[in-house]
């Protein structure tokens, strides 16, 4: 997966199109991503003792990772990812459009 925990990420398809948020999870054997604030759902939930809260709880839904691009993190658009390979043999994430190292 080209995306991790953390980044920016801006989503392209969907309700929540044109919105940026957060990574807060990946679930890489899905190919998908739970971003902050982005694809909320509403679950009723029954009470489980003094753990949860019973009603309309809003969360957030996993998205397909194939819905958002990441937001680089100097020139803040979104772009592709490419993978550079620095002079200590170390694999790194670079913004496709201006070649800044992502991590």
């Amino acid at each position: 997966m080209n995306i991790r925990k953390n980044d920016e990420v801006l989503v392209m398809r969907g309700d929540d199109r044109g919105k940026r948020g957060k990574v807060h999870r990946c679930i890489p054997g899905e190919n998908r991503l739970v971003v902050e604030g982005i694809n909320m759902e509403k679950r009723h939930m029954k009470p489980r003792g003094n753990i949860r809260q019973a009603g309309i709880i809003e969360r957030e839904a996993p998205l397909d990772i194939s819905n958002v691009m990441l937001v680089c993190t100097k020139c803040h658009n979104p772009t592709r990812v490419v993978f550079r390979i620095l002079g200590d043999k170390s694999r790194v994430r670079a913004c496709k459009k201006c070649g800044e190292v992502i991590d």
